[in-house]
């Protein structure tokens, strides 16, 4: 049986390239209003540029039907200023945090989203390791029992929506249920996600999910593999493009991702865990360092600066 999402209007925490990428399917694809915030007005500035070009190239290849669509696109979507902040999204029906991957700033947005958001507002999370039954925790009032009724009700609302990255051309979204989370946020979350045009998979709320527990482990490796000296860069990626069929290779992707991202998730699963087989790279860990991040600092395994 189908369920409605509900969702008739959208914020979303972050104008880096996930956040921006997230309100654009929700204006184009769901065709609904979207509150965007971002404490920097650079990082806005950027993906609302962005966001242009997208919406430019989305008319030119059909994928829009008229520049008159992309501009009500584009008007679906408002930015909130520092002064309203987390406050401006008190009439929003789902709003979906994503910013660094980094639980103490995650928990702080979750107890601020849920002191100010609607009591029946979806609170979700576009984490791709962090654990949702410790965001939910965070989304309880202090000093209230997380048992009491009225603090699982606050927690029963959070759920994490995993979308991939660039977000308005990979179909995917990453439905995570933690202890808390109800079966009615579950469902209207995954119908959201639907009408944003994704199709959805569903995993346990364990350290990286299915998809980082999977791709995190393989690109360590081939950076272990790099650090030991066993291939080079380009035969690495070769090998796993012609020989196994991969769009890109395990360093091209890393660099794509993001080295730091890469290396909070890779921490994540080791300290999840406490498996040894996890252990970050001591490459990795030195590349993010140096600040060598890949495509987004203009240098990680490859250079991007030409």
């Amino acid at each position: 049986m189908s369920v409605a999402h509900g969702i008739k209007k959208l914020g979303v925490i972050g104008a880096g390239q996930m956040g921006l990428g997230i309100a654009y399917v929700a204006a184009v694809k769901a065709k609904v209003p979207v509150l965007l915030y971002d404490r920097s007005k650079d990082q806005v500035s950027k993906g609302l540029a962005l966001m242009d070009k997208l919406l430019d190239k989305d008319v030119k290849k059909g994928k829009i039907e008229s520049a008159e669509a992309a501009k009500e696109a584009r008007e679906r979507i408002v930015v909130l200023g520092e002064e309203e902040g987390i406050k401006g999204f008190r009439d929003v029906d789902m709003c979906v945090e994503a910013a660094s991957e980094n639980f103490s700033l995650k928990a702080k947005l979750f107890a601020s989203m849920a002191a100010e958001l609607r009591p029946d507002a979806i609170l979700a999370s576009n984490t791709s390791s962090i654990s949702i039954t410790k965001i939910a925790a965070a989304a309880v009032p202090q000093g209230l029992n997380p048992s009491s009724e009225e603090g699982k009700a606050s927690a029963s609302r959070v759920v994490g929506l995993h979308f991939f990255n660039p977000v308005p051309v990979m179909p995917l979204v990453e439905l995570i249920s933690g202890l808390q989370t109800s079966s009615g946020t579950l469902d209207r979350a995954r119908a959201f996600a639907v009408a944003c045009g994704k199709e959805v998979t569903t995993s346990k709320d364990v350290p990286g999910f299915v998809s980082n527990a999977l791709l995190m482990p393989f690109l360590n490796e081939a950076i272990m593999c790099l650090e030991k000296g066993v291939a080079t860069r380009d035969d690495i990626d070769k090998t796993l493009r012609l020989g196994m069929g991969h769009p890109m290779g395990p360093l091209t992707l890393a660099d794509f991702i993001g080295l730091d991202t890469c290396l909070a998730i890779q921490r994540t699963l080791y300290e999840g865990t406490g498996d040894s087989k996890y252990r970050p790279s001591v490459l990795l860990e030195r590349m993010v360092d140096a600040g060598w991040l890949g495509k987004k600092s203009g240098k990680g395994f490859y250079d991007y600066t030409s």
